[in-house]
């Protein structure tokens, strides 16, 4: 069972004569984008491959994260695409810049109560695989999979 939802500036379903607008423009329109994925593998009759209330929010909470962190930190998203292969779910953000992330150091002594500086802590946490590739055409493609299944 493989479903993907991809969208990017070349996207044909834009009308002629409208403005293009690359990737997504919140995270919420990610989210958006994984649900519709995860409802069509379970309409499809793969219910079981689609994950449960858990695994979803997970998948959920990394690609709205992948999304902020291209936001903020890459420059925007340029293209944004979701994959359900078996028991897990595949998200690939893309964006401007080239540079890694890295989690965010503070020497203010908040620790964990600190607001932001979380994304990419998270994305690693509930992640299984993370691949951060360089596009030749700039900026950087980062691949999280997030398994479907109960950890």
């Amino acid at each position: 069972m493989c479903a993907d939802y991809r969208t990017d500036s070349t996207d044909p379903a834009t009308a002629p004569g409208r403005p293009c607008s690359p990737g997504p423009h919140s995270p919420a329109d990610v989210r958006e984008a994984v649900r519709h994925a995860l409802e069509g593998a379970r309409r499809s009759g793969g219910r079981e491959g689609a994950g449960d209330d858990i695994a979803v929010g997970d998948a959920l909470l990394v690609a709205s994260e992948l999304t902020t962190n291209a936001m903020l930190h890459g420059g925007g998203v340029t293209e944004f695409e979701v994959m359900l292969v078996d028991r897990e779910v595949r998200l690939s953000v893309s964006d401007h810049s080239r540079e890694l992330p890295t989690p965010a150091e503070h020497a203010d002594g908040l620790g964990p109560m600190r607001i932001g500086g979380h994304g990419w802590p998270i994305i690693c946490r509930l992640a299984r695989d993370i691949t951060i590739a360089e596009l030749h055409a700039g900026g950087k493609r980062i691949t999280a999979v997030v398994p479907l299944t109960p950890r």
